[in-house]
């Protein structure tokens, strides 16, 4: 994985992971739970009317089922959506960070990691979306979330609970693969600076679950029909059979139905998804943890400000020989070239001033002058310049 994906930027703990997902599925669900009951409405078998929408669905549930019927079965959704979502995020991250370590490509890593992740989100899920969704439906014979529950098990076995349990992976895995990898795309293209930012969440969330919904509708109401049994009790046991009784009784636009509820209902509901999970995430990471995992380029940038500081401690100011101070310190130094014309020791023509240079007594003005044209130099260099004895 590349460092510079928001992902992984903070590296969040599995708890931390979990206890977002809880929250965040909830939300999604509870949110949207109305527009999912036109949904479930609009694929119904028994129900199916070419000119239903989704304002004419909803305004008949209310007006002859009253105005909490959108909201019958909410409570199945509660107990199901938190540890399902927990389990599913949780696993997400965790896979994800796991295949990084021994493969560069994210793409197959986000598809795969959705994957693993939707095999344990279904098996908690399952039994949780058949209560909800026959509590959805017309004339639903059960009181409450429970008396489903203890109705459906008592009449049809453990296994009522997951006759759509392969359907529901068959849908959810490419439900998965598109949504997660959808939302990291728009992720890395609208959140280059890898922050923690809202409006993008919601957008690339909204856009992933728009993609995924539209794709898998035929296999949601082939779902539908597993999970409901609406011609009866045990008749409808998988899912080519569930596709071949929709097919006759709507045609090929049969398997479409739903298809701008399910949209609509998917599309928000993914965006306060996402959100939502990225809110609580980065509120449980705390900041001490944001600025250590998640500050590398900080990090980087304070280790160079300490090179250049130290760069810094290394120069010098070196103040540049005017000619008056070389003229000054000629005779620190004699060289002689040749041989003495005189025995008294006076020097001939063939000397040469090669002297160490003392910095002449300035004034505060020229001082300030000369250090106006001061250059930078290393420490480390160290070359001596001498004059040298010119060579026959």
């Amino acid at each position: 994985m590349n460092p510079d994906e928001y992902e992984q930027l903070p590296t969040t703990s599995v708890t931390t992971n979990m206890t977002a997902g809880a929250i965040a599925g909830v939300m999604e669900h509870c949110v949207m739970y109305p527009l999912d009951s036109v949904k479930t409405r609009m694929q119904s078998l028994t129900h199916m009317h070419a000119h239903d929408t989704i304002v004419s669905t909803m305004r008949d549930m209310v007006r002859t089922e009253g105005l909490g019927r959108p909201f019958r079965g909410v409570m199945a959704v509660v107990a199901g959506a938190g540890p399902a979502h927990a389990l599913y995020f949780g696993a997400y991250e965790y896979s994800k960070e796991a295949i990084a370590r021994v493969s560069d490509r994210n793409q197959i890593n986000y598809m795969v990691s959705a994957a693993l992740a939707t095999l344990v989100h279904d098996a908690i899920s399952n039994p949780a979306d058949v209560v909800k969704q026959r509590l959805q439906m017309y004339n639903s014979p059960y009181r409450s979330v429970l008396h489903c529950a203890r109705v459906v098990y008592q009449t049809e076995g453990l296994r009522a609970f997951y006759r759509s349990y392969s359907t529901q992976l068959v849908m959810n895995i490419p439900y998965s693969a598109i949504q997660f990898p959808t939302y990291e795309f728009f992720q890395k293209l609208l959140n280059k600076d890898n922050k923690y930012n809202p409006p993008v969440h919601m957008v690339a969330g909204g856009a992933a679950g728009a993609a995924a919904s539209a794709l898998t509708t035929p296999l949601d109401v082939c779902k539908t029909l597993l999970n409901t049994q609406e011609d009866g009790a045990g008749k409808t046991r998988g899912l080519l059979e569930a596709a071949k009784k929709i097919y006759r009784t709507a045609g090929p636009l049969g398997f479409f139905k739903g298809l701008q509820a399910r949209v609509l209902y998917q599309m928000p509901a993914t965006a306060i998804c996402w959100s939502t999970y990225e809110f609580f995430k980065y509120i449980l990471t705390g900041p001490a943890t944001r600025v250590s995992r998640g500050g590398s380029a900080d990090i980087v940038a304070s280790a160079d400000l300490v090179k250049e500081e130290k760069k810094l401690s290394d120069l010098r100011y070196v103040l540049p020989v005017s000619a008056a101070s070389a003229e000054a310190s000629a005779s620190s130094l004699i060289v002689r070239t040749g041989p003495s014309s005189s025995a008294g020791g006076s020097s001939t023509s063939g000397e040469r001033d090669c002297g160490r240079r003392e910095l002449p007594a300035m004034s505060g003005a020229g001082i300030y002058g000369a250090m106006s044209f001061n250059t930078m130099h290393s420490n480390t260099d160290h070359t001596q310049h001498q004059l040298r004895r010119p060579t026959n």
